[in-house]
């Protein structure tokens, strides 16, 4: 009985190392203009989970104080967190942005260097920021994107993305970020020709300016595709944080996105 007890004590820890959980959020200009008490309340929503991909990091002074300023917080509440931010895009002046990615070192190892996608700099603003995790052994490649507004047509951007797994055939990559497009747009059926499915159908994850009742979203913009043959899926939702402050108005001083995760293990 004993040795049985101990068996499954070991296959539910090994279990459930072997899952992450990761976090997305377009946390919209993210830089000085957000107080510590902001910072805080940010840490909190975020640090039950194990990586980190935040877009809209402003790319003049504060962007990168205000990551290193979050991570700092997360460590000050029990798990060591590490980060990693990615220089400017090399989108126009207004529309240049950093990326960044915190994680539990206890649950992912960053494997290289990040970077940069440097194909397709001039045929996307803001080009996707990829970082290699390894997970228990095994290892997974996020590409953090935050596309040109719905106005400008995000989807001459998207077009492209059908092209990077052949570019990085050797790696298991995870689509993750802001798209400024659903899913249900023709631009993503290459990449669900491929295996790729969305995480989610009919969320929306961008707040009114105002509430209508209780619908307070607006858009279907954030989404996480990720290859079925080489990532389980295991659970996905979306934090409504607005839905804890007074006004939306409020809530809007964090952000205009809602959080979105990923729970999942590496086939």
């Amino acid at each position: 009985m004993k040795n049985i007890l101990s068996l499954f004590i070991l296959f539910f820890t090994i279990h459930s190392f072997s899952q992450v959980k990761i976090l997305s959020w377009n946390i919209e200009n993210f830089g000085k203009s957000k107080t510590d008490s902001q910072l805080n309340y940010i840490a909190n929503t975020i640090s039950t989970y194990d990586i980190i991909a935040i877009q809209e990091v402003v790319a003049g002074y504060g962007g990168s104080p205000a990551v290193a300023k979050l991570a700092q917080i997360l460590n000050e509440k029990g798990s060591q967190w590490n980060y990693s931010i990615s220089d400017p895009t090399s989108g126009t002046s207004y529309k240049k942005e950093r990326y960044a990615y915190i994680w539990k070192t206890s649950k992912a190892k960053l494997k290289g260097n990040t970077w940069l996608e440097k194909k397709y700099n001039l045929e996307i603003d803001r080009e996707p920021y990829y970082a290699t995790f390894e997970i228990n052994k095994k290892t997974v490649t996020l590409v953090n994107f935050h596309a040109i507004t719905k106005s400008k047509q995000p989807e001459t951007e998207i077009k492209f993305f059908k092209f990077i797994p052949q570019e990085y055939p050797n790696l298991k990559l995870v689509f993750i970020g802001d798209f400024n497009c659903p899913q249900s747009h023709t631009v993503f059926n290459p990449l669900k020709k491929m295996g790729y499915s969305p995480i989610f159908e009919s969320q929306k994850t961008t707040l009114k300016q105002k509430c209508k009742g209780e619908n307070c979203l607006a858009s279907e913009f954030d989404n996480i595709f990720y290859k079925n043959n080489t990532v389980q899926y295991i659970n996905s939702g979306v934090i409504p944080f607005y839905k804890k402050f007074i006004s939306l108005n409020e809530a809007r001083k964090i952000s205009d996105h809602i959080p979105i995760w990923f729970e999942f293990s590496l086939n």
